[in-house]
């Protein structure tokens, strides 16, 4: 699952067009979650559940950025620890400031063509597993200066976009009304019904897209933008496109980001950019 928060240590750089936009508005924050920028004593902190409705996988993710950090932790809403770093050596003398984490990705569903071993974790059993609520974040410095911040972690899931499309250059997505291959519509009915969601996906609030157009040949190469809940379509820069080689393989992705920074994304492959001779 690719998204922004994604670090791929092997990327190729050589050729990369990522355009990011911000959206605020009284009371709404398009990319942050509450009370997360600032977050306390820090710059920002944020807790979010990640979903992948074409490939059907969900994780946790977390995000801490302070100043001149040498250790750090992250407390759930039952005081229990479930994040610890410390710096040592060369890194200790250096810092840290931003550090950010994602759990594995489980499927939650029983995929035909995973493989036996693949762990499988329903949506169901994964919210069990955290407890949403306040997450607090403690950091210290050299001197033993700590910081502390809190930010909340929520199961409003936003929706997976639908009918996704690349035609003429424009990636175009509509609001959709369940989590793809992690939970139907019906089941999502289910799970409000016994309390485990607060709301059907479906009728929680998006702030923002994410709209992705990514080379599928290994490189990395990607055109990646966040525009407002209102838009729903995106032109990627035909100079982008015409600097791929010809038979480009490629993928569109978008993302719908809820308020509290829970994000859900869909995918839609088999693009052949500049095709000459067929992908």
């Amino acid at each position: 699952m690719q998204s922004e928060c994604e670090m791929n240590p092997a990327r190729q750089w050589s050729l990369l067009l990522s355009v990011s936009a911000a959206f605020f508005s009284l009371g709404t924050v398009a990319t942050v979650a509450s009370a997360t920028a600032p977050c306390d004593d820090f710059g920002e902190c944020k807790v979010l559940v990640e979903i992948n409705a074409e490939d059907g996988d969900v994780g946790f993710h977390f995000l801490l950025d302070g100043d001149d950090l040498n250790s750090g932790r992250v407390i759930d809403p039952n005081g229990l620890k479930v994040f610890e770093f410390g710096n040592k050596n060369a890194l200790r003398e250096q810092k840290s400031t931003e550090v950010f984490s994602e759990s594995a990705e489980p499927l939650c569903w029983n995929d035909p063509e995973a493989d036996e071993d693949e762990e499988i974790v329903t949506l169901e059993e994964f919210l069990e597993r955290w407890t949403p609520g306040t997450h607090i974040f403690t950091g210290m410095g050299d001197g033993g200066e700590k910081s502390v911040g809190e930010t909340e972690l929520t199961y409003a899931l936003p929706a997976a976009p639908a009918d996704l499309d690349f035609t003429g250059g424009v990636i175009s997505w509509a609001p959709g009304d369940d989590l793809g291959q992690c939970a139907t519509s019906s089941e999502l009915e289910d799970l409000v019904d016994d309390g485990v969601l607060p709301v059907h996906p479906e009728n929680v609030p998006v702030v923002a897209w994410e709209a992705v157009l990514e080379a599928d040949d290994g490189s990395d190469l990607k055109f990646s933008i966040r525009v407002p809940a209102a838009q729903m379509s995106v032109t990627v820069p035909a100079d982008f496109i015409a600097a791929l080689p010809d038979d480009t393989p490629a993928k569109i992705e978008v993302g719908a980001l809820g308020l509290d920074d829970n994000a859900t994304f869909s995918e839609e492959g088999d693009l052949c950019l500049n095709e000459t001779s067929g992908c």
